[in-house]
C-alpha cells in the first residue's frame, strides 16, 4: 500500500497538493484515487439545470445559447453574459473585463462549465466559472483527459474544478505501478472481484456502465470489509474484558418492584428485560442499545436492570441531558419505586430498597455534598443526573451499570468518563427513541448488540402528525390555533415548540446578566434546536432565493406573547427554555404537570422525557429547522395519555423542498426506526469510525448502510472469519496497511472510548 500513502505534492507540486489539501482535505494519493466521482455525465447528454441548488459548487455539461456583451454605463469596463442550456432549463454565466472570450464561447458549442450557484434577480448564474470546452476546436485536451465514453464529474471547490481533479487523477492512475491488495487473492477470486488497481481504473475512467458498477462494487467490499474488520477486532478485545458478573437474586428489590407493578409487561418488554439479564450476569462488559418508539417504556426496562445490579450488590447511573429530564427521572423512578425507593432502615422505606440519589449542576452545596456522601459510600445504589455525575469529584463505592438516556445528546468521552468511575468495566446500556444516523450505521455493522422495542404499553393512543404550510395556506395556521383551543376546551393541555428562545441573545448586558445567574446549572441547560439536529445542514436553508433571504428561527417569547394577545388570548400560557433558573424551570414543569398551565410554549428542553398524559397536542413552528430524529422525539410528548394526540409541523417551505420531503416523512410515519432509515438515506451515515455527524469526513466514499445491508452482512462474516484465525493480521500484511491508513490515532481511541 506504500503508493498510496505517498503524499500528493510528489505526484502534482506542493501548490496543487496544498489546494488539494486545504479545499478538500486530500493529502496522499490514495486520498485523490479514493475521491471517487460524484456522479458520470455522458458525452451528448447535458446536465438538468433544473436541479442546481444555491450557493453549491457544480461542474454542469451544457450547451451555449447566446452570447451578449455590454459596457457598465457609470464606470469602465464591460460584462459578457452568456447563456447556456439543457434543452429545458438555462444557466447565465457572468464574466467582468474578459471580452476577449467571446472568440472562444460560440453559440453551439458544449462545454463543461464550473463554479458556485449563485442567484441574481431570481437568475441563477455562475460567476467568473471556469470551463473547459469539448468538441473539434478543443485546444486544452480535454478530451482526452476524459478519455472514454463517461466522464467523471468529482465533488470539487472553488479553486479546484471537477477537470483539474481529473487531471491529478489521471496522473496517479498513469504512475501508478503495483499496489497491495487488502483483500485476500482467495477471496477476490472466490467473490468475482477485479483487483484494487483494476477497479481503481475502472472507477475512474470507465468506458462503459459496466465497468463503473463493477468498480463500485468492489470499492464498497473494501469499505465494508476493513470496517468490518476493525469491528470484529474490537468485539474481540470487548469479550476479553472482564467485568464484575451481576446476576439476578430472587426475593430482592427487582421482586418487590415488579409485584408493585398495576400493569403487566409487554411481550417486548419481557423480551429486551431477558436480554439485559443475561449480559448482565455475564463477566464480560455488556455493550447494548435499547432502541424504544417513545412511550415503549424503556425507562422501565432500563430501572428493571438497574435493580438487578442493586440486588447484586452494584450501583447504578442513569446520565440525562437536560436537568429538567434528569428531575423527570428521579420522580418518575421514586414513584415507581415507592418504599423501595429509600435505604433500608430510613424513615418510610421498606425492608428491601435502595436509596435513589440526585446529582445536577444547579444544587446548592449542603445537598451536593449529601449526594456525593451516597454515592461514595455506596449508600445510593442508584444515581440520577446530568453531566454534573462525571465531574472528577464524583466517585462511586461499586459502580456495576451506566444507563445512557438519549445517548445522541453526549459525546463518546463523555460516556466514557462517566464509565471511567467504575472499579472494574462496568456494563453500559444506551437508550434511544429514534437512532441518529450514526448510531444507525453503527447498528447496521453490528457493533452494538441491540434491543428494540417496538410494542407500545396497552392504553397508549396513537399520534396524528400533519403538515402546515403557513406561506401557502395562511388559513391552515389559524385552523391550527383554533385546534389547540378546542383540545384546552376538552381538558386537555398543548406544547408550542420554537427553535430559539429570543430573550437576550444580541443584548451583551443582558447576555452578561443571564450567564450569571445560570452559572450553576450551565451544564444542564438545554441549547438552541440547532445545536441538536442530526446535521448542522438540516435546518431546512432552502428558500427560493437562498438561505440569506430567510427570517430568523421564530423564538419562545416572540411566539408566547403574540399567541397570549391573539389566537390563544385567555389561556393559560406559560414558557420554559434553558437559560431559566433551575427553581423556575422546575416550577412551570410541575404547573404544567398539576393541570394549572393550558399551553407551554417551550424550545427543546421538553423533548425527551417528559411525561404529561392529559398533554394531546403540540404544534412546532419552524418545524423544518428541527432534524427528524427530533421531530419524532418532540411528537412523543403527546398521546402519553388515553387521548389522542395530535402534531400539528407549521412551515413556510415550499412543497417539493427537501425541508418539505423531510416533514412529510415524519407525517407519513410513527416508526422511528423506519425515520432513522429515511433520514439516513437522504443524508448519510457520518463517520462510523469518529464523530464527524455530517459525513464530510466520512470514512465511507462508496458505502451505503442502509442500501448495502447485505453486502455489510457478508463482509462481517468474512471478516470475523479471518480474525478468529489470524487477530493480528500477520498473514495478512496489506490488509494491516489498509486497516492503519483508516484507523489513525484518533479513530483508535474514539472506538476504544464507544
Amino acid at each position: 500500500m506504500s503508493r498510496l500513502d505517498e503524499p500528493l505534492k510528489k505526484l502534482v507540486g506542493d501548490r496543487t497538493a496544498t489546494v488539494l489539501a486545504k479545499s478538500l482535505k486530500l493529502d496522499t494519493v490514495g486520498d485523490l484515487l479514493r475521491h471517487y466521482p460524484r456522479r458520470y455525465a455522458e458525452r451528448g447528454r447535458l446536465t438538468d439545470l433544473s436541479r442546481l441548488e444555491p450557493e453549491e459548487h457544480v461542474t454542469v455539461m451544457a450547451e451555449i445559447a447566446k452570447v451578449s456583451k455590454r459596457q457598465f454605463r457609470n464606470r469602465r469596463g464591460s460584462l459578457l453574459e452568456v447563456e447556456v442550456t439543457d434543452g429545458r432549463g438555462k444557466l447565465t454565466l457572468i464574466f467582468f473585463n474578459q471580452a476577449w472570450r467571446e472568440e472562444e464561447l460560440r453559440p453551439g458549442r458544449r462545454g463543461l462549465f464550473a463554479g458556485k450557484v449563485g442567484r441574481f434577480n431570481n437568475v441563477i448564474q455562475l460567476s467568473q466559472p471556469d470551463y473547459q470546452l469539448i468538441g473539434e476546436d478543443d485546444q486544452d485536451g480535454v478530451a482526452n483527459v476524459f478519455a472514454g465514453a463517461l466522464i467523471p464529474v468529482y465533488p470539487a471547490a472553488a479553486n479546484m474544478p471537477s477537470w483539474k481533479i481529473a487531471q491529478c487523477v489521471g496522473m496517479a492512475l498513469d504512475t501508478l505501478g503495483e499496489i497491495g491488495d487488502p483483500l485476500p487473492a482467495e477471496m477476490r477470486e472466490r467473490r468475482g472481484m477485479p483487483g484494487l488497481a483494476e477497479a481503481l481504473l475502472r472507477v475512474h475512467r470507465p468506458t462503459s456502465w459496466e465497468d463503473v458498477t463493477a468498480a463500485k462494487d468492489r470499492l464498497k467490499w473494501d469499505e465494508a470489509f476493513v470496517l468490518q474488520i476493525a469491528l470484529a477486532r474490537r468485539r474481540r478485545d470487548a469479550r476479553a474484558q472482564s467485568a464484575v458478573a451481576r446476576p439476578r437474586r430472587t426475593n430482592g428489590i427487582l421482586d418487590a418492584f415488579d409485584a408493585r407493578l398495576p400493569f403487566e409487561l409487554t411481550d417486548g418488554q419481557r423480551e429486551v428485560c431477558a436480554e439485559i439479564e443475561a449480559d448482565l450476569a455475564t463477566e464480560h462488559p455488556m455493550h447494548r442499545l435499547l432502541q424504544g418508539e417513545v412511550g415503549a417504556g424503556k425507562t422501565l426496562v432500563a430501572l428493571r436492570g438497574m435493580l438487578t445490579v442493586v440486588d447484586a450488590g452494584g450501583q447504578t447511573a442513569l446520565l440525562a441531558p437536560t436537568e429538567v429530564l434528569a428531575q423527570q427521572h428521579y420522580r418518575s423512578i421514586v414513584e415507581m419505586l415507592g418504599p423501595s425507593a429509600e435505604g433500608v432502615g430510613m424513615l418510610g422505606g421498606s425492608e428491601i430498597g435502595t436509596k435513589v440519589t440526585l446529582l445536577t449542576g444547579s444544587m446548592g452545596v449542603p445537598a451536593r455534598r449529601a449526594a456525593l456522601l451516597d454515592l461514595v459510600t455506596g449508600e445510593a445504589g442508584i444515581a440520577i443526573g446530568t453531566h454534573a455525575l462525571i465531574e472528577d469529584k464524583v466517585e462511586f463505592h461499586d459502580l456495576g451499570l451506566v444507563v445512557v438516556d438519549e445517548q445522541h445528546r453526549f459525546g463518546v468521552e463523555q460516556r466514557d468518563a462517566l464509565r471511567g468511575k467504575g472499579k472494574r468495566p462496568p456494563h453500559l446500556l444506551v437508550m434511544t427513541a429514534t437512532p441518529i444516523p450514526r448510531t444507525v450505521a453503527m447498528t447496521v455493522f453490528g457493533d452494538l448488540e441491540t434491543s428494540i422495542l417496538a410494542q407500545l404499553p396497552s392504553g397508549r393512543s396513537p399520534i396524528a402528525t400533519h403538515v402546515v404550510p403557513a406561506k401557502e395556506k395562511p388559513h391552515f395556521l389559524d385552523r391550527a390555533w383554533q385546534r389547540v383551543r378546542e383540545e384546552v376546551e376538552n381538558g386537555h393541555q398543548a406544547y408550542v415548540v420554537c427553535p430559539r428562545i429570543g430573550d437576550e441573545e444580541d443584548d451583551p448586558k443582558a447576555k452578561k446578566k443571564t450567564k450569571a445567574k445560570t452559572k450553576a446549572a450551565k451544564r444542564d441547560e438545554d441549547l438552541p434546536a440547532e445545536a441538536y439536529l442530526d446535521d448542522p445542514e438540516d435546518i431546512g436553508a432552502e428558500a427560493a432565493g437562498g438561505a440569506e433571504e430567510r427570517r430568523p428561527p421564530l423564538a419562545v417569547l416572540d411566539v408566547a406573547a403574540a399567541l397570549t394577545a391573539g389566537p390563544l388570548a385567555g389561556l393559560r400560557i406559560a414558557v420554559l427554555h434553558g437559560r431559566m433558573a433551575p427553581d423556575d424551570k422546575d416550577d412551570v414543569m410541575r404547573r404544567f404537570t398539576a393541570g394549572e398551565l393550558d399551553v407551554l410554549v417551550a424550545t427543546t428542553v421538553i423533548e425527551v422525557g417528559v411525561n404529561v398524559p392529559n398533554a394531546t397536542a403540540m404544534v412546532i413552528m419552524d418545524a423544518d429547522r428541527f432534524g427528524v430524529s427530533q421531530l419524532h422525539q418532540l411528537r412523543g410528548r403527546v398521546g402519553r395519555g388515553s387521548a389522542p394526540g395530535l402534531t400539528l409541523l407549521v412551515s413556510e417551505m415550499p412543497g417539493g423542498t427537501s425541508a418539505r420531503e423531510r416533514l412529510d416523512a415524519v407525517a407519513a410515519t410513527l416508526d422511528g426506526f423506519e425515520l432513522s432509515r429515511i433520514d439516513l438515506e437522504q443524508r448519510r451515515e457520518g463517520d462510523v469510525l469518529g464523530d464527524a455527524q455530517s459525513g464530510s469526513r466520512s470514512s465511507l466514499r462508496m458505502l451505503e448502510v442502509v442500501r448495502d445491508e447485505e453486502l455489510i452482512v457478508a463482509a462481517r462474516e468474512e471478516a470475523s472469519t479471518i480474525v478468529a484465525n489470524d487477530p493480528d493480521l500477520l498473514e495478512h500484511h496489506d490488509l494491516r496497511s489498509a486497516l492503519a491508513s483508516i484507523l489513525d490515532d484518533e479513530r483508535v481511541e474514539y472506538l476504544d472510548k464507544g
